[in-house]
């Protein structure tokens, strides 16, 4: 019991510093995950046993292959040619490059995604000299939403439809219309919050349309070898649960595969391009997941979801609508594999218990582990890699100054999820 108690008291004490930026969140997390081990929570290889290395591969697999990519100048030409398309509107920009990353979140996934669109970004907001942080802010809360909708969006969808035996389908037509749904209002929320900061001059949008995009291509061979293993990568991420592969696997093959054709030789570039990888996020998670692993350990997650399922004692509607709501609270705050991990095989114990229909209570936890990733910097993976990629171009993105955006805004989605999980279900 006084093992417990101090695992929470160290989980809430790095929590409050992330939230203070006094001290930079990932020096943070692994002084807490150091205190873990020195409390005798658990021993060196026990506390690595809780590193999601699945989630560590698939981060630094695609940081590779984006800061290969990157040096082709391809995605400027991406840049210019969507400002193009849209006649450098700001506002439209806004929402289509929203579209296209809730888009590509739902078949890919949402951290590659974010690394793929965010360099676009900031390219496009330094040529059109507009704010960047409400595009930003508008990936995360895409990539989240986008993830939800299907099977393969996010690591707790894989494991609800696993444990559920649900399939690709049967989350398109689960949860993929009411992420449309919440999707939309959350875009016209964010838009009438920032309206006033999309605005440009008409002669910078006029120097943009002046732009040929294929003039932002400096290396045509190397753009090439990139796209060939890009598109490998993509195959291999909408194909892995057939091949049996983790996606990790996937990024990571698709970046030495890259590495062999690029520069397999020359330790100046491979010296570069490794120092551009977030370290600081690759970090941040490892000290994270050990934080939360001693909450796993010790029993902390396990008693609450146990408290949590007594109250409702056994009932589909109430049982549903509290998971929706529980999950959303703490992925917001931990990281929501552990959490989801922990309270499938209580779900599975309800239908032991007698309950026959357990379809409600599952996509009311993937609906609330995915959309409350939402919540706050540290929600999930991708937000991380956004704030980082962020910082790393001199953009801070502050912990506060979002929670007071994103978390109203996830705790809306989660109640329109709630009447829709009553409306189809109840």
């Amino acid at each position: 019991m006084n093992q417990m108690l101090l695992v929470v008291i160290v989980f809430i004490a790095v929590y409050i510093l992330i939230i203070s930026e006094r001290i930079h969140r990932t020096v943070i997390a692994l002084t807490g995950a150091v205190i873990l081990l020195i409390l005798g929570v658990f021993g060196q290889s026990q506390a690595l046993s809780y590193v999601d290395f699945n989630t560590l591969g698939l981060l630094i697999g695609m940081m590779i292959i984006v800061n290969i990519t990157g040096r082709t100048g391809l995605f400027n030409y991406m840049a210019v040619y969507a400002a193009k398309k849209v006649h450098a509107q700001p506002v439209k920009l806004f929402f289509v490059l929203s579209c296209l990353t809730m888009v590509s979140s739902a078949f890919l996934d949402n951290v590659t995604s974010v690394l793929l669109i965010v360099p676009i970004i900031f390219s496009l907001t330094s040529q059109l000299q507009i704010d960047v942080k409400p595009f930003l802010i508008a990936q995360i809360l895409a990539s989240n939403i986008g993830g939800t909708a299907t099977l393969i969006g996010d690591p707790p969808n894989i494991m609800i439809g696993s444990a559920a035996g649900f399939d690709f389908m049967d989350f398109i037509i689960n949860v993929a219309p009411v992420s449309i749904i919440v999707f939309i209002i959350n875009m016209a929320i964010l838009f009438l919050l920032y309206r006033k900061k999309l605005h440009t001059t008409a002669q910078l949008q006029e120097r943009v349309m002046r732009l040929n995009e294929k003039k932002e291509i400096v290396d045509a061979v190397l753009l090439k070898k990139c796209l060939f293993c890009l598109t490998l990568v993509i195959i291999l991420f909408t194909t892995h649960s057939l091949l049996h592969m983790e996606t990790a696997t996937a990024a990571l093959l698709g970046a030495s595969v890259m590495l062999l054709l690029t520069c397999s030789n020359d330790e100046e570039i491979l010296t570069d391009i490794f120092s551009r990888v977030e370290w600081l996020s690759i970090f941040f998670f490892i000290g994270l997941f050990i934080l939360v692993g001693g909450l796993v350990e010790t029993g902390v997650i396990k008693i609450m979801a146990q408290e949590a399922m007594a109250l409702t004692h056994g009932d589909v509607k109430g049982s549903a609508l509290l998971v929706l709501w529980l999950s959303a609270i703490a992925s917001a705050c931990i990281d929501n594999i552990p959490f989801v991990a922990t309270l499938l095989p209580l779900i599975q114990e309800l239908g032991a218990m007698g309950i026959k229909d357990l379809n409600p209570i599952y996509w009311a936890l993937s609906l609330g582990a995915c959309l409350g990733g939402c919540g706050t910097l540290v929600g999930s993976s991708a937000n991380v890699v956004v704030a980082s990629m962020s910082a790393q171009r001199g953009m801070n993105i502050s912990f506060l100054k979002y929670f007071y955006i994103a978390f109203p805004l996830m705790l809306l989605s989660i109640a329109i999820s709630h009447c829709y999980i009553l409306y189809l279900y109840f």
